[in-house]
């Protein structure tokens, strides 16, 4: 008799197991199935954000090219030297040397007189020498002063969007600067230097 109560037992036993590990399995599952869609949910605004990441980007960038376009376009260059230690003097004569050349041509030419091959004309200051040798100096710290000068000068110019080919000095000037005293009573040099470049539609001849 107790033989029969116990397998009955056992009987009823074994589906209520096989129901628990079936639910559990189930619920393992589903759990696996809400894992991976939360983990596809994740990948998808991940592709989505960096998606958006890349059209703000893209935004940015054509509004740049826009902006640059839309800069306009100036009509001359600036650069200035304010107390360079030079004399006034030699600045006056580069000065009337470079006016009206183009600025590379200007730097090729005082490369010329730092390296002491061209001289700068003095008119009216040193007499003609004999020859066809023309009265002249080599101011050679006032004209690497210019060189920077004019470099700077080259690169305003193609910041404003001028044509270097066609852009000339058009203006180049020389004035007196500050000139503190030195030792034994005397003035320091000190020259301020101005120079303007503008593009031209036909090239001088």
């Amino acid at each position: 008799m107790t033989n029969i109560l116990t397998k009955k037992t056992e009987n009823k036993v074994k589906p209520q197991e096989e129901m628990e590990k079936k639910n559990i399995e189930e619920a393992k599952k589903n759990h696996t199935e809400s894992n991976q869609q939360e983990d596809d949910k994740v990948v998808v605004d991940k592709a989505q954000e960096i998606e958006k990441k890349k059209e703000t980007e893209a935004k940015k960038e054509e509004e740049k090219v826009q902006k640059k376009e839309e800069r306009p376009k100036k009509s001359e260059a600036i650069a200035r030297g304010s107390n360079a230690r030079i004399s006034m003097k030699h600045s006056t004569f580069i000065c009337k040397l470079i006016k009206g050349k183009k600025i590379d041509e200007a730097i090729g030419i005082l490369e010329e007189v730092v390296k002491m091959k061209r001289a700068v004309p003095f008119t009216g200051e040193i007499p003609h020498r004999k020859g066809n040798i023309m009265a002249g100096r080599y101011p050679i710290n006032a004209s690497k002063e210019f060189i920077l000068l004019l470099k700077g000068l080259k690169g305003n110019a193609t910041t404003n969007g001028l044509d270097i080919e066609r852009t000339r000095i058009s203006i180049a000037s020389a004035t007196w600067g500050r000139r503190p005293m030195r030792k034994g009573s005397r003035k320091a040099k000190r020259t301020n230097v101005i120079l303007m470049a503008k593009e031209f539609q036909e090239e001088k001849k």
